[in-house]
Formats: C-alpha cells, structure tokens, sequence
C-alpha cells in the first residue's frame, strides 16, 4: 500500500532538496517513490509554483490532472470567488479516497505560504531508520499523511527529536 504524505520546508527550497535525496535513496532501494510533487513559494511572489515529477519508478501513480485539481483546490479556490469554489466543492468528494479531506486541504493552505516549500509523496517500502537517518538534522514538519495514528506519531517523533 502506498503512503500519501505531505511534508513542509521552511524555505522555497527545501522540498526539492528533500526530493532529490529521496531520489538518491530510492536508487538504493530504502524507498520506492511512486509519484512526487513539489510546492515552492518563493518570498515576494503571490502565489506558488507547483511542479508535479510523476512516477519516479516507471511507472504511472497519480496524474498531472489529480495534481492539478489538487493544487488548484489549495492553493487557488481562495482567490476565484464562490462560482469557481463551488465547482472544485464538488471535485473535493474525489479526494477522499486518497485521505485528502477539508482537514488536509485547510491545514496545508494555512502552513505552506510564501517563503515555504511542501513535498506531496506518494512512497512504498520505505526502510524507515535508513530513510529517517538520511533525515537527521533537517528542518520539517509533517503537515499530513494516511499512515495510521500510531505510525504517523512514531515518524513525528524521530523527525522531532
């Protein structure tokens, strides 16, 4: 099964930097990366730039459209007005599936602003330690995951501590 996780960075570049190492592990096979998305805002800028990365494996997870509805419902309802809110309303139905609710779409949109990153990963297999080791030292946090309740609070706690 595949974990859908979302992780802030207190800079524009930290979600792409965190990318790039779990490419690097993941050619170590200490983690299978099945799709990959980054948010960076950069300071001074009104709104994000969003680039969705795909299968890092060969193979397809989620699409650009999935990605898209996605970012658009975080990040750009807010500025379309009531006509354009109602309409993605509706879309945000579909993202239940994957563990994305109002919850998620609301404390993603109020954590990740400018002058931050996020990284939405879509991972499997993942060798926990060597993966958190990997990790040490890196300021994050954890916005929101479909891991359960006791797995999500045992990664926060090594990403805490």
């Amino acid at each position: 099964m595949a974990t859908l996780t979302v992780w802030k960075f207190d800079t524009a570049t930290g979600a792409q930097e965190a990318l790039d190492k779990l490419a690097d592990l993941s050619k170590q096979q200490l983690i299978q990366i099945q799709d990959a998305a980054v948010v960076s805002w950069p300071a001074g800028k009104k709104s994000p730039k969003t680039k969705n990365y795909g299968s890092m494996t060969g193979q397809g997870a989620l699409s650009g459209a999935f990605w898209g509805m996605l970012f658009g419902l975080i990040f750009f309802v807010p500025f379309f007005g009531l006509a354009v809110g109602a309409a993605m309303g509706a879309l945000a139905g579909k993202f239940a599936d994957y563990g994305i609710n109002d919850n998620f779409i609301k404390e993603v949109r109020e954590k990740v602003t400018e002058g931050t990153s996020a990284l939405f990963l879509l991972s499997a297999n993942a060798v926990q330690d060597r993966v958190l080791a990997a990790f040490e030292g890196v300021n994050m946090e954890l916005i929101a995951s479909n891991l359960s309740a006791e797995q999500e609070a045992a990664l926060r706690e090594q990403f805490e501590a």
